[in-house]
């Protein structure tokens, strides 16, 4: 693939530009790559940019989401296993980053690895060389590793969550996901990409729509806090409620839709979003109520929830759930 738009990443502002050339450049130099940004802004398609428009591209590109793997398997899950090798283990498995041979092993989420994982991660980078739990045969593999977070990495490196020489392993070559918010007249650009999608995906099932003027400027006077990810659900929410073949959906700053207006959707699309509203009610007071049981800790709050970690982290940045510490839950408990 010659150019990053033939990846989806869409925009003209001189920011987001600015990432463009840096992604170019990247893909060229053989090296580790940390990215960071709020969550919905794209890393992921950041990485697969940097891996198509590499010397790699015709290689195997393999994500892993760090969230959702359980504390007790990312070795397992990472480097393989043997038969035998712990009790489920009834045939051996040769692990992502042997799948990722000669191409890219992208680490979502890094941030969520424990310490262990994390040291383990540690020697794979150092020289490339690994064992299957289990097992003591020496691997060696050719893997190009991009690591991604959304959380603030020295902060953790602070509070002793996160190594610091980790840090430095994977920071070899960093790039930044810039917010939506920050993207300027991309933010139309975008959803304009979103709905000429869905008028393609639903031809011929609604009629064509486009966006009224006053939906335009909204969507530039928002802050996105769910960035790209957002705004691309944002669009397909109100394509699928919307009748008539202009969206005029009133963003207030809050995030909140009112009801549409009258001549474009009907009653039913009303009775989705107040359904919606309810169902965003409740999973903010569960999420909030999870993430004080929890004492702000994420994972454990996951567990209580029932939920996997990354679904559940989505629910807190959703719905902007601010971790408490130990010392206000003690107060809030008094």
């Amino acid at each position: 693939m010659g150019d990053v738009l033939e990846l989806n990443l869409l925009g003209s502002s001189a920011q987001f530009a600015h990432v463009l050339a840096q992604i170019r450049r990247i893909a060229k130099f053989d090296v580790t790559v940390l990215i960071g940004g709020e969550t919905g802004t794209g890393k992921e398609l950041g990485a697969r940019a940097v891996h198509y428009l590499s010397a790699r591209a015709e290689q195997p590109f393999i994500p892993v989401n760090c969230g959702a793997l359980a504390e007790s398997l990312v070795e397992s899950e990472l480097f393989g296993h043997e038969r035998g090798a712990f009790t489920d283990a009834k045939n051996a498995s040769s692990g992502l980053i042997s799948q990722a041979e000669g191409g890219t092993l992208f680490l979502d989420e890094v941030d969520t690895l424990s310490l262990k994982a994390q040291a383990a991660l540690l020697r794979f980078l150092q020289d490339g060389t690994y064992r299957r739990v289990g097992g003591t045969q020496v691997r060696q593999t050719d893997v190009r590793l991009i690591a991604a977070s959304n959380a603030n990495l020295e902060d953790l490196v602070k509070s002793r969550q996160f190594r610091r020489d980790l840090l430095y392993r994977l920071k070899v070559m960093p790039l930044v996901m810039p917010p939506l918010r920050e993207r300027g007249n991309d933010v139309i650009e975008l959803a304009q990409a979103f709905l000429d999608r869905l008028n393609r995906d639903y031809h011929g099932q609604t009629p064509v729509k486009r966006l009224h003027l006053d939906l335009l400027n909204a969507l530039r006077r928002y802050s996105w806090p769910g960035n790209i990810r957002e705004l691309e659900h944002f669009i397909q929410r109100e394509y699928l409620m919307c009748d008539g073949e202009v969206m005029r959906a009133d963003l207030q700053p809050d995030g909140e839709v009112p009801p549409p207006a009258a001549e474009s959707c009907n009653a039913n699309a009303v009775f989705k979003q107040a359904k919606a509203r309810v169902i965003a009610d409740f999973e903010r007071s569960y999420v909030k109520s999870a993430m004080a049981r929890a004492r702000g800790n994420i994972s454990r709050a996951a567990r209580i929830a029932g939920q996997d970690r990354s679904a559940f982290s989505r629910l807190v940045h959703k719905y902007r759930v601010a971790p408490q510490t130990e010392q206000e839950q003690d107060s809030a408990d008094c």
